[in-house]
């Protein structure tokens, strides 16, 4: 993918993050998510049904990375067990970590496949993918 086209989609799921709205149902798990160093506090809202992610928003304020990571993230992992949320996840931070990764299973999110370059910047596209863990830990605990 090259430099333009990357930063055409950051830039789009920027300027109009899919899934962004403040969630008031208690059908939701929330999650806040923050980067102490900068802007960035995010809270997400999942909804999980009969074991996959029936829905995911957020709101907040965050920067040009974080927020368009997020509405990425989003769009990838609507439909997805918690199992390949996770897989999908580690695949993304790995892909940040420079370590192996499933090129094909992140998709859109490739586009992030150079930001360990800046290494401020990761923890600004990683920041929602923390969230999500967190997401996903508690909805398995209330599980068992």
């Amino acid at each position: 993918m090259d430099e333009e086209l990357k930063r055409e989609i950051i830039m789009q799921h920027y300027m109009q993050p899919e899934h962004k709205q403040k969630v008031e149902d208690k059908n939701y798990i929330k999650v806040n998510t923050r980067n102490a160093s900068c802007i960035d506090n995010l809270d997400i809202f999942i909804k999980m049904e009969d074991g996959k992610i029936k829905d995911i928003c957020f709101d907040g304020e965050a920067c040009a990375i974080s927020t368009s990571s997020t509405s990425i993230m989003i769009h990838n992992l609507i439909g997805k067990s918690s199992k390949e949320a996770k897989e999908f996840i580690e695949n993304f931070e790995n892909m940040l970590n420079e370590k192996k990764y499933d090129e094909e299973c992140l998709k859109e999110a490739n586009v992030y496949n150079e930001i360990y370059k800046q290494g401020n910047r990761k923890h600004c596209a990683f920041l929602p993918y923390e969230g999500m863990k967190k997401a996903l830990e508690e909805i398995e605990k209330d599980i068992k």
